[in-house]
Formats: structure tokens, C-alpha cells, sequence
């Protein structure tokens, strides 16, 4: 009885430095995750189950990686909140695997997503033919963003502008270019696209946010 005493404080401890640990690195929904917050929640998982099975195991030893992988976990978000290529590097590109009812079967071969993942996620989103589709996106979730033929294509958010860069291929996908963006910003008083958070388009209107931050 003696030795399950240190073994339930140990639990108790790691179970209230976890949940102080993930509130501190930031509220994202399991379906959410990246793969970094993924190695990193296994990884703080698998110290704290190291420690309680192990009560010769000084508590310095195991809590001091845990706050070293949060203290990465909270800088590495910082500087996705800065950079959007870092963010993109670390947690991907949301892919466009259907576009205008046209399987990419390139960008599939690159995400290493096959048919039958295609096709199970439209059924997850009652969808029954891939020919009703007009867009499907892969987010970097993995989650499949489902848009029907019969809905407008501009009635979804379309990211032009995201931390100052320009997003080219959003710019194809309605068939306009780097320089009709820039002549629309300036009718309406913008004129250096660095300064430019987030610009988006939808149903012929602009939502534009410039940076506060920096």
C-alpha cells in the first residue's frame, strides 16, 4: 500500500503540469493539430507515463524536458504567427485535390492520398458523386473541404493576401493575376502589400486587414 501512495501523487502532479502545460502552448482542436503539436503532445505524454511508472525517477529529470518542449512548442507558434513560409514549412499547405470538378491526381500522389481516402471523406460529408464537386481542399488538418458544383465558387473565402505575400494561386484559381490585385488595393488607399495582414475576396468584395502588430 506504501508504494502505490508515491505512485498516485506522481499522477496527480503530471496530470495538473499537463493540463497547465497545454493551456499555456494554446486552445486547438484535436482535428486541428499539426504534426509538430502532435510529436510534441506524445512526446510530453510519454515523460510524464516514464516518471509515474518509475518513482526512483527524480522529478527535476522528467519535468525539465516537459517545459523545454513547451518553451519550443509556445516560440515555434510565435513564429508562425510572423511568417507565413515558416508556418508552411512546419505545418503545411492546405492542397487543392478537386478543382473546378477536376481530380489533381499530381497533388494527390504528393500528399500520398489515394481514392478510397477521397472517396470516404466525401461520404463522411454526404457527398455521393465526385461529380457534384467543384473544389475540394485538403487542409492541413487532413480534413477535406467539400464545395458542391451546384453553390457559387465565390462564395467561400478566398485568401489573397496572407502576412504581406501575395498568394498567386489563390489569384489563378479566379482567374486574375498579382497586378489586378495591386491596382484594386490602390482604388481603395492601400499601396504597399507588406503592410497587408490578411487580404481576402469574396462575392466580388474585399476584406482587408493591415498588420497591427509589427
Amino acid at each position: 500500500m506504501a508504494e502505490l501512495i508515491p505512485i498516485a501523487l506522481r499522477t496527480l502532479f503530471f496530470y495538473a503540469l499537463i493540463i497547465l502545460i497545454f493551456r499555456m502552448m494554446g486552445k486547438r482542436e484535436i482535428g486541428e493539430l499539426s504534426i509538430l503539436d502532435l510529436v510534441v503532445y506524445i512526446m510530453i505524454a510519454e515523460l510524464a507515463v516514464a516518471a509515474i511508472d518509475d518513482p526512483n525517477n527524480q522529478l527535476f529529470h522528467v519535468v525539465m524536458p516537459m517545459l523545454l518542449l513547451m518553451i519550443i512548442q509556445i516560440v515555434f507558434a510565435f513564429i508562425s504567427l510572423k511568417s507565413k513560409h515558416f508556418r508552411d514549412v512546419v505545418e503545411g499547405k492546405p492542397t487543392l485535390i478537386i478543382n473546378k470538378g477536376k481530380i489533381d491526381e499530381k497533388e494527390m500522389k504528393k500528399q500520398r492520398y489515394n481514392f478510397d481516402d477521397l472517396l470516404l471523406q466525401l461520404r463522411e460529408q454526404n457527398v455521393r458523386n465526385i461529380a457534384d464537386v467543384e473544389f475540394a481542399i485538403l487542409e492541413t488538418s487532413g480534413k477535406l473541404t467539400v464545395f458542391e458544383k451546384e453553390k457559387n465558387q465565390s462564395s467561400y473565402t478566398i485568401p489573397l493576401i496572407i502576412d504581406g505575400e501575395i498568394q498567386t494561386k489563390n489569384l489563378e484559381r479566379i482567374e486574375k493575376n498579382p497586378l489586378w490585385l495591386r491596382q484594386e488595393l490602390r482604388k481603395r488607399g492601400y499601396r504597399d502589400v507588406k503592410k497587408i495582414s490578411f487580404c481576402s475576396f469574396q462575392n466580388g468584395d474585399f476584406f482587408i486587414d493591415v498588420q497591427d502588430f509589427r
